[in-house]
């Protein structure tokens, strides 16, 4: 039971930094459509932050499905 309080605390630190290190279209202006970029294909360090998202979110949900079975 403690390790999934701990594995669960640093998966939300790693997920947390991973999309805040993330910046598609900084400024509100983007919010409402006014970005202004192109569509473009993921390339090392972004396609690796990418995937290390994904990644990080489906553990994260699998360890509180399992955090609340246990």
């Amino acid at each position: 039971m403690n390790i999934l309080i701990w594995s669960q605390l640093i998966i939300s630190i790693l997920l947390i930094t991973a999309v805040l290190l993330q910046n598609r279209g900084s400024g509100l202006s983007s919010t409402f459509g006014g970005g202004g970029e192109g569509f473009h294909t993921k390339r090392g360090f972004e396609k690796f932050l990418f995937s290390a998202t994904t990644t990080l979110g489906v553990l994260f949900i699998l360890n509180s499905i399992a955090f609340l079975i246990f």
